[in-house]
């Protein structure tokens, strides 16, 4: 009997298999797309057809086009004079007294003159390292460049200072930041402890301190200051020549920040690490918190680098002309780089209709259309010795 139940159930099953075999075909089959040309993939397409006729004389086309836009690229870039001098060697020179300089060559420095003053000739740019101990704290060691500007420069005349070996595209190192905090809000230090600026969001204090600004970014800051140049002899006909930190950073990063810091207590608040030679005694009235909306340096700073290698605008001055002559620059030497192997310089550049010192993109257009007109002709070569009737398939290796 309990054999009968068996087949019973099992012939059950099969049934209530089949019913729902024959529900899905049903649902299936009011799934099936509406009969569109859209739906149904039937829209008209043009597919060209490559022929000699057409890819050759676009080919010759496109290298016309493009020989002459490299070549202005390349001719607006040679306009430009960029002059780079890497003082990270500074550091281990041997200390001279403030009033009697001991120079040495500088072991690492290039000049991309315009294309006017190429082959002049250029006296090897020098350094010089002095400790003042009398000094602020921020200005104890100093770097004093001297070199030579072979031929007067015309506004704008640019300042940068350049980093080698930084990695600032870091994923962690790029998201340590308090956009709140920038923007004044005065974050507390509980909610500071939570964000992206950890490990520098607060301080270990018992309570904890906010520091402002948090995060790593704003405490790598570079803090180098260089100064105006400055003739090297009395009797140069050079006179001094200054830069202004004023419209240096494009006129949307001002946005992103306050003009106060948002707290209105200022022991509940420290300088980040790194800051502490410009603050000594972390924020006070009299060395209050700084203007980040106005501090362009600091903006620039903060909009992170793509490369390991970058620049930085420093300064600018748009009215006056760099005369030719041997000028001293002052560097206050304050950001280490030789931990992590890097190096530091300072550039000296101006511009033309095409921007800064780059001829990459003027060489890659000359590049393309080489490219194109060699396939041109050698495609022409082709089909004038051998050419193939349209259509004509015997000459495809399948069909061989």
């Amino acid at each position: 009997m309990p054999l009968f139940s068996r087949k019973k159930q099992r012939d059950d099953t099969d049934g209530s298999q089949d019913q729902s075999t024959e529900r899905k075909k049903e649902k299936g089959g009011w799934r099936k797309p509406a009969n569109t040309a859209f739906k149904q993939q039937r829209l008209k397409a043009w597919q060209p057809i490559l022929t000699p006729k057409t890819v050759l004389p676009t080919l010759f086309i496109v290298g016309i086009i493009f020989a002459p836009i490299g070549g202005l690229l390349i001719w607006g870039s040679s306009l430009v004079s960029e002059m780079t001098f890497d003082y990270t060697e500074c550091w281990n020179q041997t200390a001279s007294q403030p009033d009697q300089l001991s120079y040495t060559n500088m072991p690492s420095y290039s000049y991309n003159l315009r294309s006017s003053d190429k082959g002049a000739t250029i006296p090897t740019p020098q350094f010089a390292y002095v400790f003042n101990d009398s000094a602020p704290e921020n200005q104890k060691h100093q770097c004093f460049l001297k070199f030579t500007v072979v031929s007067d420069l015309s506004s704008p005349v640019f300042q940068y200072y350049k980093l080698t070996n930084f990695y600032q595209n870091n994923r962690r190192y790029v998201q340590s930041l308090d956009t709140a905090q920038l923007q004044g809000d005065g974050t507390s230090a509980s909610s500071l402890s939570s964000s992206n600026c950890k490990p520098l969001a607060v301080t270990n204090d018992n309570p904890p301190k906010a520091i402002y600004p948090c995060g790593l970014i704003a405490n790598s800051v570079f803090n180098d200051t260089f100064s105006g140049l400055t003739p090297s002899t009395e009797g140069s006909n050079a006179t001094q020549f200054n830069f202004t930190q004023q419209g240096i950073a494009w006129p949307g990063e001002a946005k992103k920040y306050s003009a106060t810091s948002g707290y209105s207590n200022l022991s509940q608040v420290v300088p980040p690490p790194n800051w502490a030679l410009a603050y000594p005694n972390n924020y006070t009235s009299d060395n209050p918190p700084p203007n980040l909306q106005t501090n362009e340096a600091f903006q620039n700073w903060m909009r992170t680098a793509g490369l390991p290698t970058f620049t930085k605008l420093y300064g600018r001055n748009d009215n006056d002309v760099l005369k030719a002559g041997e000028y001293v620059v002052t560097v206050y030497y304050n950001y280490p780089v030789q931990g992590y192997k890097g190096t530091k310089s300072l550039v000296i550049s101006t511009v033309s209709w095409i921007g800064g010192k780059n001829s990459f993109l003027g060489w890659a257009y000359v590049a393309a259309a080489s490219l194109f007109v060699f396939l041109a002709l050698a495609g022409t070569v082709r089909h004038l010795i051998k050419p193939r009737r349209l259509g004509d398939m015997t000459l495809l290796s399948w069909n061989r």
